[in-house]
C-alpha cells in the first residue's frame, strides 16, 4: 500500500468532530482576555498610584517608572500562579521572523531546603538570552553573545497553556549589548514614537493641544490553507518548505468560485471555533472567518489594535492556527503559495492612525472636501507612498511572496494607491483650484420590497490595488501570509512621519503667528503634493498588462523579485530617512538587508535540495516502474503477434531521460557558492528557481501519465478536496 492510499484510508476512518468546548455553558464574551494581565486586571491587583503610573506609560508610550516594577512583578507573579503558571518567559521576535522565548521557573530554593516563588522587578524589566545564535547581519560577531530583552509594558503579559502546565509570557524588545535592535518589536516602538511626534504638530495647528498619543493601528487579515495531516508525511516538500514543489493541476480548481464564502464544513468550523476561543482568551479580537477563493483556503481577521499590539497578536494568531490545526488532525499552511495554479495567501494589513481625542484621523467624514485635517493626513500618505514605494516593496520581499505578487490573485510588485471616485474627485478639484464639492454617499435601491434601502459608499473597492483606501483606512494588500506585519508597519509609520513632518513644516512657515492663514496654507501644500506625487494614484485594474506600461511611463518602480527589491533598504535616501527619525540606524538597516538576503538564499537552497531529492528518490523511480510495466507489456504483445502502441512507453522513457538531465543541471547549481549574498540571490532567482521549475514541469507531466497506483505523492486533487 503506497503512502497516498494509506493517507486516504486514515482520513476515511476519521469520525465526526466531537464537542471539545462546553460552548453552551461558557459564553465566549466572558472568556475574552481571561489569560491576559490586562489593565482591568492590574486595576484590581495594583495599588492605585502604581496603576496610574503604569496606565500613563501604556496610554502615552512614555518612559516607564522603574520604581513600580517590583510591585507589578509581584502582582503579575501571583496572578500567573493563580492561573496555574509555574514558569515565566520573556517573549521576543528576532529577525528570523519567528517567535523566541526563554523559560525560567518561579521556583527558588531557600536555605532551609524548601523553595519559594520568586519574581522581581529587575527580572520583569530585563532578561539576558544568548544572542549569538540569532541573525544579526554583522552587527555582532558570533563570540559576542550578550543580548538583552526589555519589558514592553504597552503589550500586556499573558498565559500560554499546554497540556501539562502554563507559562507567563512577557512581551519584550530584544537588543544587543551595544544597543542595536536585533528584533522586530523595537523598530515598531521607535516608529510609533516618530509618527506621534510629527502628527502632534498637525493637530496643534488645528487646535488639538490635548497631547493624546497618536498611535498607528492595524487589523491584519490572515489567509491560510488546511490539509489533512495524514498527507504530510508523504509530502517531503511540505515538511521541508511549507509548500508543494510538485503537483499537477486538478481538473476542478477554483474556476467555479464555489468555495469563496461557501458553507464551512463541520470539521473546519470546529477548528475555527477552537482557534477563536483560544485567541479570545489571549485578548485577541478576531472578528471574521470565511472560506477564501481557493479550495482548502480560509481567512481569519481581527479588528483594529495599536500597531505594536497587532504585531504581537499576529504572531500568536499564526502559532495558534498551526497548534489547533494539529489537534483537529489537519496541517495549517501559511506559505504564500503552497499550491501552484490557484490563489496564494496574503495578509492584508489594514492601516490607520488616530488618538483618543479625535478618533481615526483617516476618517474623511461625510464631506471630505470640508475636512481639511483629513486631507492633510491623506496627502501625507500619498506623498509617502510615492516617494518611498521602493521601501514598501522591499519590506514585503521574500522567497514565498515572490511566487504570489503579480499572480492573478495578488497585487503586482508595482506599488500604487487606489483612492476611489470620491477622494479622487476631491483631490482633482484641489489640484485645479478649490474643492467645492465631493461625490456624496447615497442610498442604494435594491428592488425588493421586503428589503430596506442600503446606504451606498461613495467609492467602490479595488481588490487589485496594493495600497487601497477603503473608507477610513488604507489596506496594504501585498503583505505575505507568512510574514510578520512588523516590517510593513515600521515602513509605513516612518515614511508617513516624514511626510507629516514635511507638511507641518510647510504649514508652520506659511501660517507664522496668524492662524487664519491655515486653510489657504493647507490648500497650497495639498495642491503641491498632488502635482508632485499624484502619479502614484491609480484607480484602474492593476492586473492588466496596460498598467505595467502605464506605470513605467509614470516612473513607478517595478521590482518584481526579492533580489531586485532588497537593495532598496540600503539606498542613501532610505538610510537617511530611517536614521533621521531614529527608527533604524545605518548599521541596523544594513543588518536587515544582509539577514533578509541570507534568508532568501537559504530558503531557495532548501527548496532546490528538496526538489532534487524528491525527483531522484520518489518521482524518477515511479516513472521507471511504470516504464518497466509498459516495456513488459509491449514485449508480451509482440510475442503474441498483437499490434500495440509504443507511444506511452516512448513518452515515459523520454520524460525520464529529461528528468535526469534536469536534475543534473539543478544539482550543479546547488553547489554554486558566492561570497556576495546579492550575487548568490541573483543566481538563485535567475538560474536555480527556473531549473527547479523545469524539473517540476517534467514531473507534473509524468504525474498525468504514470499509472495512478504507482504514483507515490498525494495529489492536488486529494490534498485540496479530501478533509
Amino acid at each position: 500500500m503506497n503512502g497516498r492510499v494509506q493517507a486516504i484510508s486514515a482520513i476515511n476512518k476519521i469520525k465526526p468532530t466531537k464537542t471539545t468546548i462546553p460552548y453552551k455553558k461558557e459564553n465566549s464574551l466572558n472568556q475574552f482576555g481571561e489569560n491576559v494581565f490586562s489593565m482591568s486586571v492590574m486595576m484590581k491587583r495594583l495599588p492605585k498610584d502604581i496603576y496610574k503610573s503604569l496606565k500613563k506609560t501604556v496610554d502615552n508610550y512614555s518612559t516607564l517608572d522603574a520604581s513600580v516594577a517590583d510591585v507589578v512583578a509581584n502582582a503579575m507573579k501571583d496572578w500567573a500562579m493563580s492561573k496555574g503558571a509555574s514558569h515565566y518567559a520573556h517573549v521576543f521576535f528576532p529577525l528570523t521572523g519567528a517567535t523566541a522565548e526563554k523559560h525560567d521557573s518561579f521556583l527558588a530554593p531557600d536555605l532551609a531546603g524548601s523553595a519559594i516563588a520568586e519574581f522581581s522587578g529587575k527580572t520583569l524589566i530585563q532578561g539576558e538570552p544568548d544572542a549569538s545564535s540569532f541573525p544579526s547581519g554583522g552587527l555582532r560577531q558570533t563570540f559576542e553573545a550578550r543580548g538583552y530583552t526589555a519589558w514592553d509594558v504597552t503589550s500586556p503579559a499573558y498565559i500560554m497553556e499546554s497540556p501539562n502546565g502554563a507559562t507567563l509570557c512577557i512581551p519584550t524588545a530584544f537588543l544587543s549589548w551595544t544597543g542595536e535592535a536585533l528584533d522586530k518589536k523595537t523598530p515598531i516602538l521607535r516608529s510609533m514614537q516618530a509618527l506621534n511626534t510629527q502628527a502632534q504638530r498637525i493637530l496643534n495647528l488645528f487646535g488639538d493641544n490635548s497631547g493624546k498619543m497618536v498611535a498607528a493601528t492595524c487589523g491584519a487579515e490572515q489567509e491560510y490553507f488546511l490539509i489533512d495531516k495524514n498527507f504530510v508525511p508523504f509530502r517531503p516538500d511540505i515538511q521541508a518548505t511549507g509548500r508543494t514543489l510538485f503537483g499537477a493541476p486538478t481538473p476542478k480548481g477554483q474556476q467555479f468560485d464555489d468555495h469563496y464564502f461557501g458553507a464551512i464544513t463541520d470539521r473546519v468550523l470546529a477548528f475555527m471555533f477552537e482557534v477563536e476561543r483560544e485567541l479570545y482568551r489571549l485578548g485577541i479580537p478576531v472578528k471574521t472567518r470565511h472560506n477564501e477563493v481557493a479550495p482548502g483556503q480560509f481567512e481569519l481577521a481581527p479588528v483594529f489594535e495599536t500597531a505594536n499590539l497587532a504585531t504581537d497578536h499576529q504572531q500568536l494568531i499564526m502559532a495558534t492556527l498551526k497548534k489547533v490545526a494539529k489537534k483537529h488532525g489537519m496541517e495549517c499552511l501559511l506559505h504564500e503559495k503552497p499550491f501552484a495554479g490557484i490563489n496564494g495567501s496574503g495578509k492584508h494589513c489594514n492601516y490607520s492612525f488616530g488618538n483618543a481625542s479625535q478618533g481615526n484621523l483617516l476618517d474623511p467624514g461625510e464631506t471630505p472636501n470640508e475636512n481639511a485635517q483629513f486631507l492633510v493626513f491623506c496627502a501625507a500618505i500619498i506623498r509617502g507612498v510615492h516617494k518611498y514605494s521602493k521601501v514598501l516593496r522591499a519590506v514585503i520581499a521574500s522567497a514565498g511572496n515572490d511566487h504570489r505578487l503579480g499572480a492573478n490573485e495578488a497585487p503586482p510588485a508595482i506599488i500604487s494607491i487606489f483612492l476611489g471616485d470620491q477622494l479622487s474627485e476631491v483631490f482633482e478639484h484641489i489640484k485645479n483650484g478649490e474643492a467645492t464639492c465631493s461625490t456624496e454617499a447615497c442610498m442604494m435601491k435594491i428592488g425588493v420590497d421586503s428589503l430596506p434601502d442600503l446606504p451606498k459608499d461613495a467609492g467602490d473597492r479595488n481588490r487589485t490595488s496594493p495600497f487601497a483606501f477603503t473608507g477610513n483606512r488604507f489596506e496594504f494588500r501585498a503583505v505575505g501570509s507568512d510574514q510578520s506585519v512588523s516590517g510593513p508597519l515600521v515602513a509605513m509609520n516612518t515614511i508617513f512621519a516624514d511626510s507629516i513632518d514635511y507638511i507641518a513644516t510647510k504649514l508652520e512657515n506659511a501660517i507664522g503667528d496668524d492662524p487664519s492663514k491655515l486653510l489657504d496654507a493647507v490648500s497650497d501644500v495639498v495642491k503641491k503634493i498632488i502635482n508632485d506625487h499624484g502619479s502614484i494614484i491609480f484607480n484602474g485594474d492593476n492586473y492588466a498588462d496596460a498598467w505595467q506600461e502605464e506605470a513605467a511611463k509614470r516612473g513607478l518602480p517595478n521590482l518584481k523579485t526579492t533580489p531586485e527589491a532588497l537593495p532598496m533598504l540600503i539606498e542613501d535616501d532610505v538610510i537617511e530617512l530611517f536614521s533621521k527619525y531614529k527608527v533604524l540606524s545605518k548599521e541596523e538597516m544594513h543588518s536587515r538587508y544582509e539577514i533578509y538576503l541570507e534568508q532568501y538564499n537559504l530558503k531557495v537552497d532548501v527548496e532546490a535540495k528538496t526538489v532534487a531529492e524528491m525527483a531522484n528518490t520518489i518521482i524518477y523511480p515511479a516513472a521507471m516502474r511504470y516504464q518497466n510495466e509498459l516495456a513488459e507489456s509491449c514485449l508480451k504483445m509482440k510475442e503474441l503477434g498483437i499490434d500495440y502502441d509504443k507511444s506511452a512507453l516512448k513518452e515515459v522513457a523520454g520524460l525520464s531521460l529529461d528528468l535526469k538531465a534536469a536534475i543534473k543541471t539543478l544539482e550543479d547549481l546547488i553547489t554554486h557558492e558566492s561570497d556576495d549574498a546579492l550575487d548568490e540571490a541573483i543566481t538563485c532567482c535567475e538560474q536555480t528557481l527556473p531549473a527547479m521549475l523545469n524539473i517540476r514541469k517534467i514531473a507534473d507531466k509524468l504525474e498525468g501519465i504514470v499509472a495512478d497506483d504507482l504514483w507515490p505523492l498525494p495529489t492536488y486533487q486529494e490534498m485540496l478536496f479530501i478533509r
